[in-house]
């Protein structure tokens, strides 16, 4: 799980921890991430590194107010809604939004991955804070665990930030994996970004 405060100097400099505060994430500006998401990131998602994992963060600004994209993204038994590659997403009788809850997806066709098992980790309405660990499936992202971060960005728009730590399989790089799970994210994160605008869109 991301760190719940802010790293030390001597655990900034430490190559076991990820550094994602270090560098402007592609699609913000200096101004906003120095402003307001630098401390988020060191807060909410940073990782400490085992050997074979890599991690990354990627941001997405959404033109649209952070309670309409939290209504989206909080949904743990819809994520259809905005993850396309999904072809379904079911949960149990008893499912009620908490902690350790668990959903199984099936994937479209054409991805290295048939299912996934997903537990919610984290869900902090206040924060407009949500995570996941993916637990079990035919894929190839073991041990994935992800944070995702909701924060307000001028008057009418929301940065979202999500970052994943993940083991890289055996015969693969660091970057090849990194690759493969960022493009994931970006296309689901430019479909929130579609999804939570277009009430907002004119239609003249």
């Amino acid at each position: 799980m991301a760190k719940s405060q802010e790293m030390s100097d001597e655990e900034e400099s430490s190559e076991n921890w990820t550094r994602h505060h270090l560098s402007v994430p592609a699609g913000l500006s200096s101004e906003d991430f120095e402003g307001v998401l630098k401390s988020a990131v060191i807060e909410f998602h940073s990782y400490k590194l085992k050997p074979g994992q890599c991690s990354s963060l990627v941001a997405q600004i959404v033109q649209a107010p952070p309670e309409d994209v939290w209504a989206i993204v909080r949904r743990f038994d819809d994520p259809r809604s905005y993850k396309h590659f999904i072809k379904s997403c079911s949960v149990r009788d008893d499912f009620s939004l908490k902690i350790g809850d668990l959903r199984e997806l099936t994937v479209i066709s054409g991805l290295p991955a048939e299912t996934s098992t997903e537990r919610l980790d984290i869900l902090d309405e206040e924060r407009r804070l949500t995570g996941f660990s993916i637990i079990g499936g035919e894929h190839r992202l073991r041990n994935y665990r992800s944070v995702t971060s909701l924060h307000v960005i001028g008057k009418r728009s929301t940065a979202v930030l999500e970052s994943y730590l993940v083991d890289v399989p055996a015969g693969n790089s660091e970057e090849d994996t990194r690759l493969f799970a960022d493009t994931v994210v970006k296309l689901n994160l430019q479909n929130l970004a579609a999804v939570a605008a277009a009430p907002y869109i004119s239609t003249n």
